[in-house]
This record gives structure tokens, sequence and C-alpha cells, in this order.
């Protein structure tokens, strides 16, 4: 018994040894990944933070760019929003790093929050926000003619509101600005508000015909009366405002979303069908509003504008 004792032990090692190499190789292949994933969000652009593009309420509205050396020549307008509230500081850009790597330009539009801007002054601020990228587009070295716009929740809202009723600016307008267009010829976004008027199984309808619950002052309401309420509903629902002008839009929707409602996207998608219009809404079943892989779908939102912007 005393020989052969030694031969368990020694197989113990044997195996302790093999368990830590197999660890110590698993965490080596786990930091490379990290470094990788690290290296990959972080791609090498040029930035130009707090440019002023218009003036709201005695304060400035400005938005970020962000450059990638090797730039393709097309730009894509991203809304800060959220809640219709934007950010005061510049966004980092490491979401949108696969559209970077692609040579995509970065503008992130910031807004007036509401309830100090109304839902209708950002409509129009962030229109500003595109005639103004246009006007400067050789400065941005980016094609006029290319731009997308991006957002999700509310800036998926603003976004398709200006690929919806986005056009021509006043060729009389002293500033040289609001002479150009605020049209994009693309837009891929996530979960937008689509209908105000129907918001359906949404937690912020009461199902009284008025705005939804949370963001009464936000659309400059006084009260939730139906009379003044459905007038500006409509003007701030994209769906209303679907033509044939209507540029390829892709969106992403979870099915699970109790704060914007997966039909408001298939509705949208359904009304531009019957004018045989470009609109693919992709399902993210069960997910609500927002999910972890929106990382991944960015790569998607890439092939989307390659196909549309780039050939």
């Amino acid at each position: 018994m005393d020989e052969s004792s030694p031969k368990p032990v020694s197989r113990c090692r044997r195996i302790l040894r093999v368990v830590l190499k197999t660890l110590a190789v698993c965490i080596v292949l786990l930091l490379l990944l990290a470094a990788g994933l690290w290296w990959y969000y972080h791609p090498d652009y040029q930035s130009t933070t707090d440019v002023v593009y218009g003036e709201r309420g005695g304060k400035p509205l400005v938005l970020d760019i962000y450059r990638p050396d090797d730039a393709n020549g097309v730009g894509i307008v991203f809304m800060v929003s959220g809640s219709w509230r934007s950010s005061d500081e510049a966004m980092n850009p490491w979401p949108a790093a696969p559209l970077l790597r692609d040579g995509y330009t970065i503008f992130c539009v910031r807004h007036v929050s509401q309830p100090e801007a109304t839902v209708m002054e950002t409509v129009e601020d962030v229109k500003r926000a595109v005639r103004f990228i246009r006007y400067h587009a050789e400065e941005y070295g980016v094609d006029p003619e290319r731009l997308g716009v991006s957002g999700g929740s509310s800036g998926g809202h603003l976004s398709l509101m200006i690929a919806t009723t986005g056009g021509p600016g006043d060729p009389a307008a002293l500033d040289p600005v609001d002479r150009e267009s605020s049209a994009v010829q693309a837009a891929a976004v996530f979960y937008p508000v689509t209908d105000l008027i129907n918001l359906g199984d949404s937690r912020e309808n009461l199902h009284d015909g008025g705005p939804p619950k949370s963001y009464v002052k936000a659309f400059g309401m006084e009260s939730r009366a139906v009379e003044p309420w459905l007038p500006v509903g409509r003007a701030m629902s994209p769906i209303e405002h679907i033509t044939p002008d209507l540029p390829p839009i892709l969106i992403y929707h979870g099915t699970a979303d109790t704060l914007v409602p997966y039909d408001q996207s298939t509705r949208f998608d359904d009304k531009a069908e019957v004018l045989g219009l470009e609109v693919e809404v992709i399902a993210r079943p069960g997910k609500k509003h927002g999910w972890p892989t929106m990382l991944i779908d960015v790569f998607g939102i890439g092939d989307f504008y390659d196909e549309h912007l780039l050939n």
C-alpha cells in the first residue's frame, strides 16, 4: 500500500498542471480578445467638437464632427437625443466605430432639451443642422448629396422627421445655410416614434386621445385636450409625411418594446410599401427599448449605408 500511494498523488499533480496551463491559455486569449475589442472600438479619427450650427432661446446649437483618416466622403448625421433631451457634452463616438472604420464621417447633432425647446422647434433645429453640414460639405470632406441620418427612440423620431419632411431651403434666405436642402439620402434608426396620434399599447398612452403622458409640455401643450393636440401630433408624426420622395430607410425594433411599440415601425413600413418605397424593418424578438447586441446591429447599418450611399 505504501509503495503505490505516490501514484495517485502524481496523477493529481499532472491533472492540476494541465488545468493550470489551460486556465493560463484561456486568460491570455481573453486578454487578447479584450485588447482586440478595445483596439477596434477606438479607431483613429480627427475630432472637432462644439461646432455651433445655430441658436435656440439664447443657447448655441452644437454638433461634433468625427472624421476618420480614410474618409469615404459620406456623412452620417447622428441625432444625440433620448426622450427629446440631448447632452450638453460631446459624444464619445465608440459605438459608431464600425462606421468610422468603414470611412464614414460622423456628425453628432445636439439640441436644446425639452421642455425648454418644444419638439417642433427641435425638428426645425436638427433640419438646420443638416443644412449647415451640407453648406460646409467641402470643408468637412463629405459629398453634400450623400448624407444619411441615424438615431434611436426620440433620435429615431427626429431622424425620420428629417427623412420624411426634409427638403429644399429658401433661396431668398439671408443666411446662406438656410438656402441649403435639409433632405437626406438614407436613414437607419432604432425603435423610432412614427405615429403620435396612435400610440397603441405604449405605456405613454392614456387612451384619451391626448399626447404621450410624460411629454405634454415637450409638445408645447398646456393640457391633454384633444382638439389642440391633434394637429400638433399629426404634424410631428413621420407616418403622416410619407411621400414618393422618401429615401431608403432601415429600422431595428424590439418586439417587446412597451415604450415605443413594435407596430410603430411595422405600420410605417406598411404605409410606405403601398407606395412601393424602400423601408425595411428588422425585428428583434423579445427585445425591449434597447438591447446589448445593438452594437452588432451597427454593422448592419454600415452595410445598409454601403449599399445606398456608396454604391
